[in-house]
């Protein structure tokens, strides 16, 4: 069964997170997590944490997670970044299950009336499938091809079901 939940830096799982976002998207680029940190100073202890884990017999394992910047870069927006799936487990629907979550706390629980990411290029199909928009031409970061994407939650409609994160 795998589960997506919000983790601060002190849960024992933090750790894996980290070793995923280090494997699927910051060493690829020559970062780590520390560098990332001195690159970002302060970003990290903001961030919300989302992982996805899976119940494995020999204890949990993160096999994908987000973070979410809220009220940034103003007050009501809010940034999803660091977004990552194990590469063994991608297309199995764990990025939407994360996303979902990420929209549900930022639109839900926190107010905010907007969402942007810098997707990578091969990743401009999963967030399009998922209502996001392009809001830039392409440009480069960290050296990889990135277009700015938006989500604005549109009204629900009354008798409408609130979207609910899927579940195994």
């Amino acid at each position: 069964m795998i589960t997506v939940r919000r983790i601060t830096l002190s849960d024992p799982l933090y750790a894996q997170e980290c070793a995923l976002r280090e494997t699927v998207l910051l060493n690829p680029i020559g970062l780590d997590v520390p560098k990332f940190k001195a690159l970002f100073p302060g970003v990290e202890e903001r961030f919300e944490h989302f992982v996805a884990v899976f119940a494995h017999p020999s204890g949990p394992r993160v096999i994908g997670c987000a973070t979410l910047l809220a009220d940034y870069p103003d007050s009501g927006t809010g940034k999803l970044m660091q977004m990552a799936v194990d590469l063994q487990r991608q297309g199995e629907g764990i990025g939407t299950r994360l996303v979902v979550a990420v929209e549900r706390r930022a639109f839900g629980e926190l107010g905010l009336h907007s969402l942007f990411c810098h997707a990578r290029d091969t990743a401009y199909g999963f967030y399009t499938s998922l209502g996001w928009a392009f809001d830039s031409d392409t440009f480069s970061e960290a050296g990889v091809p990135h277009r700015r994407m938006t989500f604005q939650p549109g009204p629900i409609e009354a008798g409408e079901p609130e979207p609910s994160v899927p579940q195994d």
